[in-house]
């Protein structure tokens, strides 16, 4: 990492409060389309469902507080295999703002929070991708 990303550049957003001009670009981070929202209404500027959580870490997190800290390794072990698009997001949040759009009811924690954290601070250490899975 180069140059550090602006903590301000990165923002995150429900899918269902409407755009703001001051949301720069706006990102779609679920691996699912938000229910009852229309393309149009969500504005988006892109939609990385490839950095999501599998579906398999979505169904076992299931937006349990009590599970946020492992939820929160694991994902960083499936992003660890998908730096390119983590290096992306960075790329594009040092040089404007960044909105990471989410459609989790849950605001503290979901897989936006992580990857926002992931996006300023790197990622944690990761001996092995494979073995975080187990």
């Amino acid at each position: 990492m180069s140059v550090r990303v602006p903590e301000n550049n990165v923002q995150l957003k429900r899918a269902y409060e409407p755009p703001s001009p001051d949301d720069g670009a706006r990102i779609l981070v679920d691996r699912l389309w938000p229910r009852a929202i229309s393309k149009e209404a969500l504005a988006l500027d892109d939609w990385m469902k490839d950095i999501a959580p599998s579906t398999r870490l979505r169904r076992w997190f299931g937006h349990d507080p009590r599970r946020w800290h492992e939820f929160c390794r694991r994902y960083a072990a499936e992003v660890h295999e998908h730096q390119e698009l983590l290096e992306e997001l960075r790329d594009r949040a040092r040089k404007t703002r960044i909105t990471l759009v989410f459609s989790a009811r849950d605001e503290s924690h979901n897989d936006a929070v992580a990857l926002r954290n992931f996006i300023l601070s790197g990622l944690p250490h990761q001996e092995t991708s494979k073995q975080q899975r187990k």
